[in-house]
């Protein structure tokens, strides 16, 4: 892309900006952009990597598990991709979410997630512990942040489609650690995506700054006394940038400004000490801003606990279906004076009766299911063998999370670990379960060599020749080498797919 290509508006702000640098910024233009990838260090260790794919990786200096991805190598197409082991992202971009500091245990908000790029890396240096709630508005796109999430393993999880409003309601001041990459002008990306020059033109920092701060006021109310909330862009704009961290500091007084260490190539603010800059022409990356908040201790701070000792949703579910019945009852036997109330009653009593029951027998299922495969206990994994973590939405028998909450209104894609369904009696394990489990924990599984040319005929849903060891009866972990890809059902000689067809090689 050429310089003469950006909007005059846009170009002498960069100048007045940048100053003695802004033809260096200019001749970043004429390079191509960085393709990087991030492995999922939940699954295999970073330096462990490059051996596996067998290739030379050019590691990203700044990010500890962050490697440049190779011009000569189709890295979504590669089964490894599809065993979890790496996310594709630009450098810059992994920044944030390396820059939030996140323990396992933490209750953590990514507010704005999707597609997962920054979850994803949220959520494995979770551990399988504490809670990762990611979010996005828009109802599609948390649908990718879904499988996103699924594919890395992360079994901790919540995904919501909703408005930051609706989520301060109903969950003030809960969350350890919250991450908000803010939509923005985009100013930073450019290069890389040059039609959102277009959108800059149609709406530019003017439009999204105010979105941004109230995104931001919203997001420091979830925020615990003590807990951390980080902030960044992909723009250059000091509006959306600067200004915005000294908006939400003069109208959140509990926060401080945590400065950010420089690392080479990397840049402070304009005026706002503490603060961190990317920028194109000093890095291999492209444009970002970042800043990083706390939230002052109170010493009559409570931490919020949830709600969750009896939660569960189907029994919340039954219990505000036979609410409403009895309150409508009442008003027909005031009206009428007739028998139908009790009936209707006596049916809700029934049909929670009738729904715990299910819940119940669906948990014996999944119990019978993970003692036939030798199941055992690994990181994150204590609730699927915890029965009163257990719970059943239609024939969906999820794990949820410790210290998950009531969250009766809001609009949820996930809550927890889809274990699989429960139908007549039997189990079938999902593809959400495959992902976050270990070999180790699975007795019955089979592992396929990176070279085998079963491997890509299973990722197409293919049928497979189960080796010597066929002829079982029941479930098997097909794995790529050590790594999890989905199930398979024994069936002789050859293992019946039942890998999940959404997902399948293409």
């Amino acid at each position: 892309m050429k310089s003469i290509d950006l909007p005059y508006e846009y170009t002498k702000r960069m100048e007045a900006l940048l100053g003695s640098e802004y033809d260096d910024y200019l001749a970043s233009f004429e390079k191509p952009w960085s393709r990087g990838l991030r492995v999922n260090e939940k699954k295999i260790a970073a330096g462990a990597f490059p051996a596996l794919c067998g290739r030379s990786l050019r590691p990203v200096p700044w990010i500890r598990n962050g490697f440049y991805q190779p011009d000569d190598w189709q890295a979504s197409k590669d089964p490894l991709y599809y065993a979890g082991l790496y996310y594709l992202q630009e450098p810059s971009a992994m920044t944030p979410a390396s820059c939030l500091p996140v323990e396992p245990g933490d209750r953590v908000l990514d507010l704005c997630a999707a597609p997962g790029g920054k979850a994803t890396e949220l959520g494995a240096r979770l551990k399988g512990r504490g809670l990762l709630w990611a979010n996005d508005i828009s109802a599609s796109r948390a649908r990718a942040l879904l499988k996103n999430l699924e594919l890395w393993g992360i079994p901790n999880i919540c995904v919501t489609g909703e408005t930051p409003e609706r989520l301060a309601q109903a969950l003030p001041e809960f969350f350890d650690k919250i991450l908000v990459d803010a939509p923005c002008s985009g100013e930073g990306m450019f290069r890389k995506e040059p039609e959102m020059v277009k959108d800059w033109m149609e709406k530019g920092p003017a439009y999204y700054a105010p979105i941004q701060r109230e995104i931001l006021l919203q997001a420091a109310s979830m925020l615990r006394p003590g807990g951390y909330l980080l902030y960044s862009t992909c723009t250059f704009s000091p509006e959306e940038d600067e200004a915005n961290a000294e908006f939400l500091l003069e109208n959140v007084p509990e926060l401080s400004l945590v400065p950010l260490p420089l690392f080479e190539g990397a840049s402070p603010g304009f005026g706002l000490p503490g603060v961190l800059r990317l920028f194109p022409h000093k890095i291999n990356g492209e444009g970002h801003f970042l800043a990083l908040f706390q939230k002052k201790e109170r010493p009559d701070a409570v931490s919020a606990v949830p709600k969750t000792a009896e939660w569960s949703p189907v029994r919340k579910s039954s219990e505000e279906k036979a609410s409403r019945s009895r309150r409508n009852t009442a008003g027909r036997n005031i009206a009428g004076r007739n028998t139908a109330g009790r009936n209707t009653a006596e049916k809700s009593t029934a049909g929670k009766i009738a729904a715990e029951k299910k819940e119940a027998d669906a948990r014996e299922a999944f119990l019978h299911f993970s003692h036939a495969l030798n199941l055992a206990p690994g990181d994150g994994l204590a609730a699927l063998f915890n029965p009163e973590r257990l719970s059943l939405i239609g024939e969906n028998l999820y794990a949820i999370p410790q210290g998950f909450p009531e969250t009766g209104g809001l609009r949820i894609l996930r809550s927890g670990l889809l274990l699989g369904q429960a139908r007549r009696g039997r189990f079938e394990p999902s593809q959400a379960l495959a992902m976050a489990l270990k070999p180790e924990q699975i007795s019955a599984s089979l592992h396929l060599p990176y070279q085998d040319a079963r491997v890509l005929r299973y990722l197409k849903g293919e049928s497979v020749d189960a080796g010597p060891e066929g002829g079982r009866e029941g479930w098997r972990l097909v794995c790529l080498d050590e790594f999890p890809l989905g199930w398979a059902k024994d069936a002789g000689r050859f293992l019946k797919n039942k890998y999940y067809p959404g997902w399948r090689y293409v």
